[in-house]
């Protein structure tokens, strides 16, 4: 047996060997054939085309500059992608990956609001023109069937016109008691859009207190288009304060805080791992 290995372990080395072989000889033949091509241009024909190799390269440098970052992040979550989706198929096959409601880690102060796997990360990107600003997790089970509850004491605020979705107002922050932020959490109803936020917090409810570990509601699929749900998960997010008690607008990368330090381990999509996410030092 341990010959075979190291002879399989030998094979895949002398592949990739001449793989490497043979992409290089391609590469130098290429270069090779542009260089002729380039000899034979007239004055005018090689000006044109350094003007156009010094555009390609302004236009490049200028798409780096504004989507680098998203760019990298598009590709780092494509990897969780595959996750979500295994986990999607058969969460039976990763309850290794679930966190359990009301955990919490080491000195954290917050507690994990539902149960279930924690699929996309703070500062993940599902395209170019995109952040995602908090953390998605899948419950691996139906509409309407997993709990979620208060991460940490605050006042609770369901707009009017939220069908799935509910913040919380912390006044003191666990972390900078000087400073108040904002819990929001959504995608609390059905396709269709009806609410499984708990009757407690009708349409219109504003700064009801509530305590860590109180019923919100339940995880759903809720999109805004009952053609397209989203799959069955809940969405939260650490918000900032504007500085003058109002909440900013979460969909902004800039407006939210990482996580991780509520929570007690990785949770940006900028420094975590790409295994699943999982609190090493639970209480």
């Amino acid at each position: 047996m341990i010959i075979q290995e190291k002879t399989l372990r030998l094979g895949f080395t002398q592949t990739w060997h001449w793989c490497f072989v043979l992409l290089a000889y391609r590469i130098k033949k290429m270069l090779f054939v542009v260089r002729v091509i380039i000899l034979r241009m007239n004055e005018n024909k090689k000006k044109v085309l350094l003007t156009c190799i010094i555009l390609l390269c302004l236009a490049l440098a200028v798409i780096a500059l504004l989507f680098g970052d998203r760019l990298m992040a598009f590709v780092r979550t494509s990897g969780r992608t595959k996750n979500v989706w295994a986990f999607i198929r058969n969460p039976e096959e990763h309850q290794d990956w679930v966190i359990e409601t009301f955990s919490q880690c080491g000195d954290a102060p917050f507690i994990f609001p539902t149960r279930g796997f924690i699929g996309f990360l703070h500062a993940d990107s599902f395209s170019l023109l995109k952040w995602h600003t908090g953390l998605d997790i899948f419950s691996g089970t139906e509409v309407g069937k997993t709990a979620v509850y208060a991460p940490y004491d605050g006042y609770l605020t369901r707009e009017a016109d939220w069908k799935s979705s509910v913040i919380l107002r912390i006044p003191s922050d666990p972390l900078q008691p000087d400073r108040q932020i904002w819990v929001y959490l959504t995608h609390m109803a059905d396709k269709d859009g009806n609410s499984l936020i708990d009757d407690a917090f009708p349409p219109d409810t504003h700064e009801v207190f509530i305590k860590q570990g109180d019923l919100i509601g339940y995880q759903g699929n809720y999109s805004g288009d009952p053609n397209e749900p989203t799959g069955l998960h809940l969405h939260l997010s650490i918000v900032k304060d504007d500085g003058e008690g109002h909440y900013m607008n979460e969909t902004k990368l800039q407006n939210v805080y990482d996580p991780s330090p509520w929570f007690g381990f990785p949770l940006s999509g900028k420094e975590a791992p790409t295994t699943p996410p999982a609190c090493p030092n639970k209480r």
